[in-house]
């Protein structure tokens, strides 16, 4: 037809010139296809192939150029024998005398046949693992290889492939899900009427169930309290255009990526939004931003990706069609996906429309590149025809059963065009013939050298003559270094995923046990008490028991941090900086449930240089305080209200039938700590005023009586500075913060009455010089009240007491404790030294006792019709008597969990860090409840 339009603008000498030439090729072309025998196999990788790669009108086309097709027979084949037949091909199972076979898919190893020529996906260019044995076949059994993904232009874009159709059924089918996911969710949408990509003969007969759907849309049928929906299309390749295609079936509007929240608030809901987003909209450089494609190009571990915050954010449905390479950046990560499947409405709160609400915006994900923890990382393996959508959540679960409960769809089928087989088949046999044609002339038993395929056929051949050709050599360099790679990965995985857990205290055996479950990690417990690590080595096996003092063996230290993944330190929080540092130089992890302090603060910079997470402040208080706290507080926000007040107490008790004694407080480690925190210094916010309590004992008299729980007597008084957590917390419009500690009535008192005896004074008193002569407690109370001489009646001394403390109730404290006998003191120079263990041992938990932990969070709200609620949330945990303390459960479950979620990549940022972003906190609580620490909540509207 171009020659006959030609001709008519030539003249006639021209004309006859150009239709003689013509001919001339078409002669040498007949001649060169003539009493060529080729095959088309049949497809035996999936039962859902359907898919050939030649169709019948391609058949005929080589047929009348002189070609012989043999054809295998296969009832799955979307096209019937008989078209097959009719378009002059012969039907037999022996394809043994073509020269070059044409697949799809795969071809099992048992069925190669030695010297030919096979055409189809190998799926062997990055050196896949699974099939390594199909090529050492190929190259055994003296085949030529061409791959049709490697058939390229001069520009390295392929010119072969299946990818628009992969985008009209994945497509179909997320439309499909869609339905299906907001049906769960109470929402009964014109996407229900769309069916599986396979369930249609066609795609026309799939656009016109789409278009169906979109005259529902556009006459207002889609659910107000969906809100309007915006589906993002990755990439502009065939793969985007052809879900694009089938998106413009629905009554649509484009919009840039910068409108993308415009849309979100204000979009209509009579039809769907769409935004294509390229290379440029997301990536950009680590340092100096900006994106440049030839550098990306060339370098793509040198930018990051910006898609999860500023585009996926505001995404109903991804459609995810990009090419991903090993060093790019991923479109969505593990914690990515966390911040963005976190909840958007606070579903107790009563709806204007009354509505089911939606779990948050994004709803679906078809991840047509279905690239296994490739650009969406949570992703790890693809879902199948036969089962085409599972529910993944922020905690890392998958349910392919159902389209309820929490998390986004996501459909990652990686055979996507056999569901539309034919028009699947007809387009990529039209785009193939061309190439056939030269393919054809292969001989495999002949050296590639005497051949003269076009550039595009030769560059996509990978095994010739049994070797691989040069463009593909370093197939086998990929290999070696991926069995490397996997050797070490295995290693890893086995061995290597290490946790090194300082400090063998009662906290920690909950934290072992946890760690212990995984089997593929490897736990060694670092102790200066041998004994008590032995005893956790001896109870969980594999775990490693080792003596060490922190500072005392520095290099021990050193050596035992470089051999681990993560190390946990229980020890007190005035060494962490220490141990941070010795983490950061082996670029090992680290996490404590301690205060982070301002000297593991300074270690910031050094930690994200070396790309090292140093995690704080993930035990009970803090820790669960902060957790329970910021996922309230993010709940709220996204309701529309704001946070006006927050008062949170926290302590652990005894239970009350083990709190009979003057301080209705035992410990089960030493209690300088909790006798030193009653002297510190606080400061919090009450009615936008600070209020600030000085160091030396005023703190007691701070304290005040608390009936949130009624059957409890409590009591609190502030713990440090509060007024910080107004910005950490994200409230700095609050007009009171203050966090405290929790006691029984009673010890505020009791406390106050050994202060003022002076026996809480951290600096050395004479008579307590471990050199110096034996005294008694009673000998020491006298010292203290200042009497000339320890020779007084029993009676009068309690007498003097009452004088000094103006208190009958606190002198009976005192002689409850103990205080006024004869029995000796074991003096350890300073007042609080002495009382200290003096206490450890009188008010030590017996075997039986159990302990308490109460954490309570008082939040006032402000809501937007002006009503102020305060909601109330309460944790209270018991001990066991045959298992953990509460305290240990409340402080080794959380830090375990954190560890883990380290180990399993679900924690990425890196430096100094707190539990301080829905992608922590909220899979923390969740992981909590499955461990029994739950809350409840209570609310009061004033």
């Amino acid at each position: 037809m171009k020659i006959l339009q030609l001709c008519k603008s030539q003249s006639n000498k021209t004309c006859s010139f150009l239709m003689t030439q013509t001919t001339m090729s078409s002669v040498r072309y007949v001649n060169t296809l003539k009493g060529k025998i080729i095959a088309i196999r049949r497809e035996d990788q999936s039962v859902w192939e359907r898919r050939a790669p030649l169709a019948p009108a391609n058949v005929r086309r080589l047929i009348r150029a002189g070609v012989k097709v043999i054809v295998q027979p296969s009832n799955r084949r979307a096209y019937p024998a008989q078209s097959y037949q009719a378009a002059g091909a012969l039907l037999q199972e022996d394809i043994s005398s073509a020269s070059v076979i044409f697949g799809v898919k795969q071809v099992p190893v048992d069925q190669l046949i030695s010297n030919k020529t096979y055409c189809f996906f190998s799926h062997t260019i990055k050196a896949q693992e699974s099939n390594m044995p199909l090529l050492d076949a190929i190259l055994e059994k003296n085949i030529r290889l061409l791959d049709y993904e490697k058939l390229t232009d001069d520009n390295g874009q392929r010119v072969v492939a299946f990818g628009k159709y992969a985008g009209v059924a994945g497509m179909v089918n997320i439309l499909h899900g869609l339905g299906l996911r907001l049906l769960a969710l109470g929402h009964h949408t014109p996407f229900m009427h769309i069916g599986p990509a396979h369930n249609y003969r066609d795609s026309s007969m799939a656009r016109q169930s789409i278009r169906d759907a979109g005259y529902e849309i556009a006459l207002g049928a889609m659910p107000k309290s969906i809100g309007p929906l915006t589906f993002i299309f990755t990439g502009s390749g065939n793969v985007s255009q052809g879900g694009q295609e089938v998106f413009q079936e629905l009554p649509h509007e484009y919009v840039p990526p910068e409108m993308l929240r415009k849309v979100a608030e204000h979009g209509d809901p009579t039809k769907i939004y769409g935004c294509e987003v390229r290379r440029r909209h997301h990536l950009e450089r680590k340092e100096g931003g900006g994106f440049d494609p030839d550098e990306y190009d060339k370098y793509p571990d040198r930018y990051i990706s910006t898609f999860s915050k500023k585009i996926a954010s505001y995404a109903s449905v991804i459609i995810n069609g990009i090419y991903w390479a090993v060093d790019s950046p991923k479109l969505l990560t593990i914690p990515d996906a966390k911040y963005l499947l976190r909840p958007a409405y606070t579903p107790w709160l009563p709806t204007s429309v009354g509505a089911p609400a939606l779990p948050h915006r994004m709803l679906a994900i078809c991840d047509i590149s279905a690239d296994p923890g490739g650009s969406i990382e949570f992703m790890n393996e693809c879902t199948t025809i036969d089962t085409p959508f599972c529910l993944y959540d922020a905690d890392r679960n998958k349910d392919t059963k159902s389209f309820k409960g929490p998390g986004v769809l996501v459909c990652s089928i990686d055979n996507m065009p056999t569901q539309l087989p034919k028009e699947s088949t007809d387009f990529f046999g039209n785009l193939l013939y061309p190439y056939a044609v030269d393919i054809i002339k292969s001989d495999a038993r002949v050296p590639l050298e005497e051949h003269n395929f076009t550039p595009a056929v030769h560059d996509a051949i990978i095994a010739s003559n049994g070797r691989l050709t040069s463009n593909f050599e370093y197939i086998q360099e990929l290999r070696l270094l991926n069995q490397r790679s996997k050797h070490k990965a295995d290693n890893s995985e086995l061995q290597n995923k290490k946790v090194v857990v300082l400090g063998a205290g009662y906290v920690s055996a909950p934290l072992v046990e946890y760690l212990h479950r995984d089997s593929k990690i490897h736990l060694m417990v670092a102790s200066q008490l041998k004994e008590e690590a032995d005893v956790l080595a001896n109870k969980y096996p594999g775990v490693e028991s080792v003596l060490l003092n922190v500072l005392e063996r520095p290099d021990t230290l050193k050596d035992i941090v470089e051999t681990a993944d993560v190390v946990v330190s229980l020890l007190p929080y005035s060494l962490h900086h220490v141990i941070g540092d010795v983490c950061i130089k082996a670029k090992t992890h680290l996490v404590t449930a301690s205060y982070t302090n301002e000297d593991v603060k300074a270690l910031h910079d050094q930690a994200v240089a070396a790309d090292v997470t140093i995690l704080n402040e993930v035990g009970l208080d803090p820790g669960i305080d902060h957790l329970l706290a910021l996922e309230c507080f993010d709940n709220v926000r996204q309701a529309g209200g704001k946070i006006e007040s927050f008062v949170s107490w926290c302590g652990g008790l005894p239970a009350p039938e083990c709190s009979s004694n003057p301080l209705r407080y035992k410990f089960s480690w030493s209690p300088r700590g909790v006798l030193l925190n009653t002297m510190a210094p606080a400061k919090f916010y009450h009615d936008k005023q600070v209020v600030e309590i000085q160091p030396g004992g005023d703190l007691m008299s701070a304290a005040q009586d608390l009936d949130f729980l009624p059957g409890f007597a409590l009591e609190g008084f502030p713990n440090r500075d509060s007024t910080i957590y107004k910005d950490l917390y994200g409230i700095s419009n609050a007009s009171t913060m203050l966090r405290g500690t929790l006691r029984f009535k009673g010890f505020c008192n009791t406390i106050k009455a050994l202060q003022y005896l002076g026996l809480t004074d951290p600096k050395p008193h004479p008579c307590l010089h471990p050199n110096g002569p034996d005294i008694t407690w009673r000998v020491l109370i006298c010292n203290l009240l200042g009497l000339a001489n320890d020779n007084i009646f029993y009676e009068n001394l309690k007498r003097k007491l009452a004088e000094m403390l103006n208190s009958e109730e606190s002198v009976q404290a005192i002689e409850e404790l103990g205080l006024l006998e004869e029995d000796l003191v074991l003096k350890l120079n300073t007042p609080l030294d002495t009382l200290t263990h003096y206490l450890s041992k009188k008010l030590c938990y017996e075997p039986n006792e159990r302990d308490l932990v109460i954490l309570r969070h008082d939040i006032g709200i402000l809501w937007p019709d002006s009503r102020r609620e305060v909601r109330g949330i309460n944790l209270v945990v018991y001990g066991d008597v045959e298992g953990y303390s509460a305290m240990a459960r409340t402080v080794g479950y959380p830090t375990a969990i954190a560890v883990k979620m380290i180990l399993d990549g679900e924690i990425q940022q890196r430096g100094v860090i707190l539990p301080f972003t829905p992608d922590i906190y909220r899979p923390m609580l969740n992981r909590l409840k499955t461990e029994g620490i739950e809350f409840f909540e209570t609310s009061k509207w004033l």
